[in-house]
């Protein structure tokens, strides 16, 4: 790339004072400053904000995401509730008056006063189960917020990698504006002397208007990138912030069975169906235990008439649900308890099925995704770089046109790009894979590597 830029600075150099004499049509002057104007006004700047790596942004995301946020105060709220589910019913206070004159209903010395509390008991076990369902929603709640964190982390991920494939476009961008610029300078002077045809220097144009239009691509996709992190951030989508860091496209990929076994133990919807169909089960044993009975007890104090033998008097009275008169409500419930439990059992298996179908796919498309940037990065480019120094040496023996030149270096240029682009899809798709999985591939090669020990 340097020797080309060197030879084009002496074409200019060797050909400025020509070009001061004979000058292209103004037709093909005018579009070619138009381009140039283009051009610079879409000229990578640097951002003036703060830079993080992709470390920082996860961390940054995970503690302040408005979602995450949701999430964290839904299984506060479950929480809360786990206390109270295994109470007991609040005890009652109860007065009666007995035989209270009526033509003096004001003399309650001639009446039986009683004062009375109350208390039920739930049948053996039912306050025990009824915990172990609000406990069995927390655990729903904490896979959700689970669910959440990995979803935003995921998400996270591909805004931070397409944020900084973006900007390496606008650097390699950077890179070769000057030297295209610099090819249009010589083609002008080329044909000022009649050396080449008009063609060429509009084909000198076009590679400068490629060049401007990769940049409004390039930094659209930055400005939307940006826009992306900053949501998920919780910050102004219109602030600054810039990214740092590698791509991963050496990351060694498991195996498809290695993947699935991590799935069951980290994926947080497969967690949180496990533990809705626990509570389904422990429900089920609440309905079951519906036949047995609550009881009621009470003790009380009574004031009798005045002249009674025993005016001061105390009772206890008991009391018991009969729930085997009831059956047809009570076997409805148990039923349709036990139909619950068999439905969610047979969706979490389709659950499973479907997880395992998506981590199959997701292997496949970051497998081919990151073979693809290898032939780029192993092949095209190097090939390319090769061409374009060999018709350097040939352009500066006159053994080739112009053009030849500038056409390998806007393939140089094609390759850098598809090669970032080829980046960023592997990228993607080890997301989709971490999101199929439910954990980062590292932590599962991590894992891995320990049970073969």
């Amino acid at each position: 790339m340097k020797a080309l830029c060197v030879v084009l600075c002496l074409s200019v150099l060797l050909g400025s004072a020509i070009l001061s004499r004979a000058q292209l049509p103004d037709d093909a002057s005018t579009k070619l400053s138009a381009v140039a104007m283009l051009l610079r006004q879409h000229h990578h700047s640097e951002v003036s904000g703060p830079v993080f790596d992709l470390d920082q942004i996860e961390e940054m995301a995970l503690a302040a995401n408005p979602e995450i946020r949701v999430a964290v105060r839904k299984l506060a709220v479950v929480e809360a509730h786990v206390p109270a589910a295994g109470s007991l019913d609040d005890p009652s206070f109860m007065y009666r008056g007995w035989q209270v004159p009526l033509r003096q209903p004001w003399n309650y010395n001639a009446a039986q006063n009683m004062f009375m509390i109350s208390q039920t008991l739930s049948g053996p076990g039912k306050r025990g189960l009824r915990t172990s369902v609000a406990k069995g929603d927390v655990a729903e709640a904490k896979a959700a917020l689970e669910a959440t964190r990995l979803e935003v982390r995921i998400r996270v991920r591909k805004a931070f990698y397409d944020l900084l494939r973006a900007e390496d476009g606008l650097r390699i961008h950077d890179q070769h504006v000057d030297i295209a610029q610099q090819a249009v300078a010589a083609a002008k002077i080329k044909y000022s002397v009649g050396k080449v045809p008009q063609q060429d220097v509009l084909k000198a144009q076009m590679s400068l208007t490629r060049l401007a239009e990769h940049l409004i691509h390039f930094e659209q996709d930055t400005d939307l990138a940006r826009a992306r992190l900053n949501t998920l951030l919780g910050r102004d989508p219109s602030a600054p912030i810039d990214v740092h860091g590698d791509h991963v496209i050496s990351t060694p990929l498991p195996s498809i069975v290695t993947l699935e076994k991590m799935a069951l133990q980290s994926r947080p919807d497969l967690i949180q169906m496990q533990a809705a169909v626990d509570k389904s089960h422990t429900e089920e044993a609440l309905a079951k235990k519906t036949y047995s009975p609550d009881f009621t007890v009470s003790a009380g104090y009574m004031l009798m008439p005045r002249g009674s033998e025993f005016r001061n008097n105390y009772m206890v009275e008991g009391s018991i649900n009969l729930p085997w008169l009831n059956r047809r409500k009570h076997d409805a419930e148990i039923a349709e308890s036990t139909a619950k439990v068999t439905e969610q059992d047979a969706e979490l298996g389709a659950m499973r099925s479907s997880a395992f179908g998506q981590i199959q796919e997701a292997l496949i498309e970051a497998r081919a995704a990151q073979r693809l940037a290898n032939v780029y990065q192993q092949s095209l480019q190097p090939q390319a770089e090769a061409t374009l120094h060999s018709t350097v040496i040939a352009y500066e023996n006159n053994r080739t046109e112009f053009l030849d030149l500038l056409d390998s270096q806007m393939t140089v240029i094609d390759l850098d790009l598809a090669y970032l682009q080829a980046l960023a899809d592997f990228e993607a798709r080890l997301a989709d894979l971490e999101l199929a999985v439910g954990a980062p591939i590292d932590q599962v090669q991590k894992s891995s590597s320990e049970v073969t020990q």
